[in-house]
């Protein structure tokens, strides 16, 4: 085989596909979930902690004050923003949890299509040979 019937071989795998789908699918669901963060839990969690916007929380590395980190950025002062580390933590907790529930889903779903109802128990070995027996005596 030539090298493109080789590659597209490859492609029309199955696991090539899934694995296509689910980063597609992954990188939609993490646009959800970004936009769920930033604009649904991150402004309850400022509300519980008094107003503050986590990211607008940084460190500067020259020891100057600025008032805010436009000002810093713009000053070109170094800086650590602490504040959006939390919030990709936060991302991140949420992205596993939302993970976890769709994958038990899933789980509960494989296991009820496995407990499928058991197929008519036909007659026993000891129930077969009575038949047997009664027909051999006919």
């Amino acid at each position: 085989m030539g090298f493109f019937s080789d590659f597209k071989a490859s492609l029309m795998k199955g696991d090539v596909l899934s694995l296509a789908t689910a980063v597609v699918i992954g990188g939609a669901f993490g646009k959800i979930v970004g936009s769920a963060v930033d604009d649904v839990i991150m402004p309850i969690v400022g509300l519980l902690t008094g107003g503050i916007d986590f990211t607008q929380k940084f460190v500067t590395l020259d020891g100057n004050s600025y008032a805010d980190l436009a000002a810093a950025k713009t000053a070109g002062a170094a800086v650590i923003t602490y504040g959006n580390l939390v919030q990709a933590i936060i991302n991140f907790i949420i992205i596993a949890f939302f993970i976890f529930v769709v994958l038990r889903a899933a789980e509960k779903a494989k296991k009820k299509e496995e407990v499928a109802p058991a197929a008519p128990a036909g007659p026993t070995q000891e129930e077969l040979l009575t038949q047997i027996r009664d027909l051999l005596k006919k």
